[in-house]
């Protein structure tokens, strides 16, 4: 059996798209020593596929952290396969809150040096030395008090579409760049009781370790992140302190946790939390826009992107070396910033 998929993407999003079949979305990791990647990746594919699991999944030394789909009749043969599965036994499983079934479109396994990017030295985190987690309704009442820090360990573009009530949002568009800054954050705080959160919970895993040791020891995390959070509240009927949408790292790009729109569309400043890439394929640049803009753009960034979007493809690959587009100059969401919160076009 092939290990890696040989159909193209498109073809399969076609595919998927035409599927009526139900599937859920779901996320977890989990940091355990792996000393054959390699042999641990390829028995995985194997094994996954088997189930008809679709999803991103990164594997490295020091773990596994995935997003992924199954069709909703096999999720009890996944978790079957998990539970017996030694180093997954236990393992938390983020059902999505918002699905459409249609996350993802293809399984594909990568072999990474950290299944976050983090710019540590390997094994110069003690992962033991984590932070205590805390649920919703803890995290509800320690919010409550002004001595209580919240800090988000997302990149700025997760956070503008939502982010906890009060919450210090950092400017960043990686992990590896969010550290020496909450760490100055930390700093400017000692002494308080800070509350670190995430997506689902890997990336301040890893943090809260990281800052313990460095000394601050009041620190706590939210078990599971925000998605373990919205199912929470929801399920004891709890105040829910998220606003807005939680930004996911797959086909769907959001899911609405609160009915709050938190930020604005990148091109009229309207208010608008839906992200999209540009759909010209040489830009990409992931940006928020309107149905207006959308519409007026034809889904690009820029009349530039769409301009190029409609020549013949022989043109465009000549144009593709010498032409420069939002995503090759900006970071993401990160082009906004040039022209007052808005960009009309490109020069």
């Amino acid at each position: 059996m092939a290990l890696f998929n040989k159909i193209n993407k498109e073809e399969l999003k076609v595919a998927m798209a035409e599927n009526d079949q139900l599937r859920t979305t779901l996320s977890f990791y989990r940091y355990f020593a792996i000393v054959d990647t390699a042999e641990f990746r390829d028995q995985l594919y194997f094994d996954l596929q088997a189930i008809e699991v679709f999803g991103r999944i990164y594997v490295a030394s020091e773990g596994i952290n995935g997003q992924i789909s199954v069709p909703t009749e096999n999720l009890p043969a996944l978790r079957s396969y998990f539970e017996a599965t030694e180093h997954f036994r236990g393992m938390r499983l983020n059902i999505a809150i918002e699905d459409d079934g249609r996350s993802f479109y293809v399984l594909k396994i990568k072999i990474r040096p950290k299944i976050v990017a983090d710019g540590l030295l390997a094994d110069s985190v003690d992962l033991a030395a984590g932070a205590p987690h805390i649920d919703a309704k803890t995290f509800n009442a320690l919010t409550e008090s002004d001595s209580t820090v919240v800090i988000d360990m997302r990149n700025h573009y997760e956070s503008e579409v939502g982010h906890f009530t009060e919450a210090i949002c950092p400017d960043v568009e990686t992990f590896r760049e969010s550290l020496p800054i909450v760490e100055d954050i930390l700093e400017s705080h000692r002494g308080k009781d800070v509350i670190m959160y995430c997506t689902g919970g890997i990336r301040c895993e890893k943090a809260s370790a990281y800052f313990r040791q460095k000394g601050f020891d009041k620190i706590h995390q939210l078990d599971g992140g925000i998605i373990e959070y919205a199912r929470q509240a929801k399920e004891a009927g709890l105040e829910n302190k998220f606003l807005g949408k939680n930004f996911v790292f797959d086909e769907r790009l959001g899911e609405r946790i609160s009915e709050e729109i938190i930020a604005r569309c990148h091109q009229c400043g309207d208010s608008c939390d839906t992200h999209q890439n540009c759909a010209n394929d040489a830009c990409h640049l992931l940006f928020i826009q309107c149905e207006n803009c959308a519409e007026k753009y034809a889904g690009c960034c820029s009349h530039k992107c769409a301009e190029f979007n409609v020549l013949p493809e022989e043109e465009k690959q000549i144009l593709r070396k010498s032409l420069q587009f939002n995503g090759s100059k900006f970071g993401k969401g990160r082009y906004k910033a040039h022209r007052h919160n808005t960009i009309l076009d490109q020069d």
